[in-house]
């Protein structure tokens, strides 16, 4: 189970983005990666084509999930993520505050 998930608030703590923050748009588990809307963007030339207008676009690349750390949207604070065991239930649980996140 992965500490973050599918519309989680992030903030990257390394790289180019530093410091900047966004909502996880799309998780690779496989490869341990996180693609973080407006984070990570990249230029690309794109060649016309049938329908497709040629130009410069920027392109989101995944960030590594090491790299990023969640909100809590308790104490909206960048905290780690813990799990306990409720009720035959594991839920993710803020270190800072102690409060539950699912």
């Amino acid at each position: 189970m992965l500490k973050i998930r599918l519309k989680d608030k992030v903030r990257v703590i390394s790289g180019k983005d530093k410091g900047r923050e966004g909502v996880v748009e799309r998780i690779f588990p496989g490869d341990k990666k996180v693609l973080v809307d407006g984070i990570n963007l990249y230029k690309k030339h794109i060649k016309g084509g049938y329908g497709q207008k040629s130009g410069v676009y920027d392109i989101p690349r995944p960030l590594h999930i090491s790299r990023v750390v969640l909100i809590c949207p308790k104490c909206s604070k960048p905290a780690r993520v813990g799990f306990s065991v409720k009720e035959d239930k594991k839920v993710r649980v803020c270190k800072k505050c102690k409060a539950e996140i699912d």
